[in-house]
């Protein structure tokens, strides 16, 4: 049984967008059914292993200074994001909230936006914005290891949430590093999107609090990353208490990924104020640079992410690759000096780590052990029944390889060296599925013994029900018949799975900090 599902019932839709706009409640069905067909992909590439760019300082000459006001307090004196407040003390971090005023460009471009991301923009006009910034930060200066991340935060639900850094949050605070979430788009300040959010929007929850703030579009969300990029360099005695930042990674997941796709399209080449970008759960499309009631300059359906002097991590899960909805397999493009993508065998867009389990886990192993007694009674409703779906929904290694992800781009930024190339998941040529293996679970991809010593058959596709249920993925327990055909008995099974752990950490895919936890999470688990 697993052991706890905290009702925070609209971290789950945010965590899960598929629409562009902020406003919109349309979400892509993601419903695809499994398949078997296995036209393979390439072989992964040979590593890389020379350095394959000389990292450099950003040069912040073309973006505009907005200011800082706060710490914020008042108010109801809380802090809103996501649903419930973030434990930062059971870290040893501080958490900070200022608001970021300034005149902000929205950005248009003379010919249609390509595949190639190779866009060409100018900007179009202005508005003064006011926007808000959440920092979170070590207690203790010494502490800090001189990597900043900056999530573009997610609104599809209709509230900021930070999906990226709840996936991830286990590597980026026992690292030392700081984290700062964005208010990037109009819904989460002002309102106005999915109505379940609503009663979080900033100017709604607390109008004390956040009346002052103003947020005149997300045409203007680019250039206002910009400069709340361009703070944490120049104003690092104010936002981050004195602390200098060595490296500034832009992050964003599913909406706000297709976002950071334009962003990086657009702006990196005029705007360099990034040392990196992970780009979390996108689909195929990118983002629209200029909405109506302007003239529109839509983001194309099929955008691949240009070149840039900068490493691009993609990371995407099972969903997010192939399917009716994201379809990231559509902008694949080749690795290069400064491009990696990872694929995750056995992994959903939103699952049962990021679905609840997340919000409890404080890196003492119970999280760990909750994911893996997930696969054996993964619930169909999460939230008391407030989303019901038709089958039990994913509980795949999605967290564990975002972190290795997260470490991995850190090391490149600071080393210049990339990761060596993934192998990529083994799809259909329609694009709908994947080839399996004869316990069901996904061919291909970065491996975890989720997938490759398996108690469940763990997928990104299959799901259906209410909500956003078709990017929760599905776990298919096994039952006692089919794990006596695979192990000799508990203690086959254990040195099967302990070994599996030692594999991915030697790839990659595990961090060796999580190693420990995720054996012992097996262990503490009874199978016939």
């Amino acid at each position: 049984m697993i052991r706890r599902f905290v009702p925070a019932a609209l971290l789950v839709l945010a965590a899960c967008g598929g629409g562009d706009s902020g406003s919109s409640e349309t979400e892509p069905s993601t419903t695809a059914a499994e398949t078997t067909v296995a036209p393979p992909t390439s072989d992964v590439p040979s590593p890389t292993t020379e350095a394959p760019y000389e990292p450099t300082p950003p040069s912040l000459t073309d973006v505009a200074t907005a200011t800082i006001e706060g710490p914020i307090t008042g108010g109801l004196g809380q802090v809103v994001l996501g649903v419930s407040p973030f434990d930062v003390a059971t870290w040893d971090y501080i958490e900070t909230e200022y608001f970021v005023r300034g005149t902000a460009s929205s950005f248009a471009s003379d010919t249609e936006l390509s595949i190639d991301g190779e866009w060409t923009v100018t900007p179009y006009d202005t508005a003064d914005f006011a926007t808000r910034i959440v920092v979170r930060s070590p207690k203790d200066a010494n502490d800090f290891d001189g990597t900043v991340i900056v999530e573009w935060l997610n609104v599809t639900a209709g509230l900021d949430v930070s999906p990226s850094f709840d996936l991830a949050k286990n590597e980026i605070l026992r690292s030392g590093m700081v984290w700062i979430g964005v208010s990037a788009q109009r819904v989460g300040v002002e309102g106005g999107g999915n109505p379940t959010g609503a009663p979080r929007v900033l100017k709604i929850a607390d109008p004390e609090r956040y009346g002052s703030l103003n947020h005149p579009g997300d045409d203007y969300s680019y250039d206002m990353f910009s400069q709340i990029g361009a703070l944490v360099w120049n104003e690092s005695t104010t936002l981050l208490g004195g602390l200098v930042p060595e490296r500034v990674i832009a992050a964003g997941e599913s909406q706000s990924a297709f976002r950071l796709t334009s962003y990086i399209n657009a702006l990196a080449p005029i705007h360099d104020v990034f040392s990196g970008y992970l780009v979390h759960s996108r689909g195929a499309r990118g983002a629209d640079l200029l909405t109506e009631p302007r003239p529109s300059v839509p983001g194309p359906q099929v955008a691949q992410i240009r070149a840039i002097e900068r490493p691009v991590l993609v990371f995407s899960a099972e969903t997010d690759v192939v399917g009716q909805g994201l379809g990231y397999r559509r902008a694949e493009q080749p690795e290069s000096d400064t491009f990696r993508s990872w694929e995750v065998a056995g992994t959903a867009h939103a699952d049962a780590y990021s679905l609840g389990i997340s919000e409890t886990d404080v890196g003492d192993g119970g999280g760990d052990d909750a994911l893996f007694a997930a696969m054996l009674d993964a619930p169909t409703a999460v939230y008391f029944g407030i989303i019901t779906c038709e089958r039990p929904i994913n509980a795949g290694p999605h967290t564990y390889v975002l972190r290795a992800a997260v470490r991995a781009l850190d090391t490149w930024i600071r080393t210049g060296v990339a990761p060596p190339p993934t192998p990529k998941l083994k799809n259909d040529a329609e694009l709908t599925g994947y080839a399996l293996d004869a316990n069901g679970n996904a061919l291909g991809g970065i491996r975890t013994p989720y997938v490759d010593v398996p108690v469940a058959a763990l997928s990104g596709l299959g799901q259906s029900g209410g909500s956003f249920c078709g990017l929760f993925g599905t776990t298919t327990s096994f039952n006692d018949e089919q794990l006596a055909g695979l192990y000799d008995d508990k203690a086959d099974f254990q040195t099967k799975w302990d070994a599996a752990v030692d594999s991915a950490v030697a790839s990659g895919a595990i961090l060796p900090e999580d190693a420990d936890a995720v054996k012992a999470s097996a262990a503490g688990y009874p199978l016939p």
